[in-house]
């Protein structure tokens, strides 16, 4: 019970610290304090409840845990239910907090209207490839030979770096349950979209995942 908790309040605290910064403070932070903000969290909550779940905080990290080896798939589906309502609290909270859903909710997207334009080609190649990416560095940074007490420093500076690149993308998700709490709260075209930020970080995950469970990257 204690690791439910624990995905559910760093779920939460993501997406309120993440979004929030781009809700209430983007436009005097901009793209970099919003990318640190996103980075910040996770190292925050990396060090504060890591010790307790791991602090995947994200369903795509916890698919990718699970593909490697490294958890049960009962485990892997109450960590999902956990981030799934963590997320959508917090989404809520901001909701309360920014006055209702008028300037949105930090929620993704992509084309004509939403942050550069980009297309969707643009945007599942960019989700794919960069839940890889953070997937192969979570499990290098947590796995055998893995520097102690450095993990969360380096998850979140690169949760940083890619929110840093594709901002104007996608608004970054490499996180399903990132986009479902204000997906489901803003609805319209960010819940008719939202079907990609589930597809495109499960494939990136796995992806990542697989080079550790067939030993292509392991520790010397």
């Amino acid at each position: 019970m204690s690791k439910i908790v624990a995905e559910f309040i760093g779920t939460f605290a993501l997406v309120l610290f993440g979004c929030g910064a781009a809700v209430l403070g983007g436009e005097h932070v901009g793209q970099l304090g919003i990318a640190l903000a996103f980075g910040f969290a996770i190292v925050a909550m990396a060090y504060g409840i890591g010790p307790i779940s791991g602090c995947h905080v994200n369903p795509a990290v916890s698919l990718g845990v699970f593909v490697a080896g490294r958890m049960s798939a009962k485990e892997m589906v109450l960590y999902w239910i956990a981030q799934f309502l963590g997320a959508t609290v917090g989404a809520f909270v901001l909701m309360i907090i920014a006055g209702g859903t008028a300037h949105g909710l930090g929620q993704n997207g992509w084309g004509p209207g939403y942050g550069g334009g980009y297309p969707i080609e643009a945007a599942l190649v960019f989700e794919i490839v960069m839940t890889a990416l953070f997937v192969i560095v979570i499990l290098g940074a947590t796995g055998p030979g893995s520097a102690p007490g450095f993990a969360g420093l380096g998850i979140g500076i690169t949760l940083a770096v890619i929110h840093i690149v594709g901002i104007q993308v996608t608004g970054v998700s490499v996180n399903p349950a990132r986009s479902f709490g204000p997906a489901l709260l803003v609805g319209g075209q960010a819940l008719s979209q939202l079907w990609l930020f589930f597809v495109a970080p499960a494939i990136g995950a796995a992806l990542g995942a697989l080079l550790y469970r067939f030993n292509v990257l392991k520790a010397g």
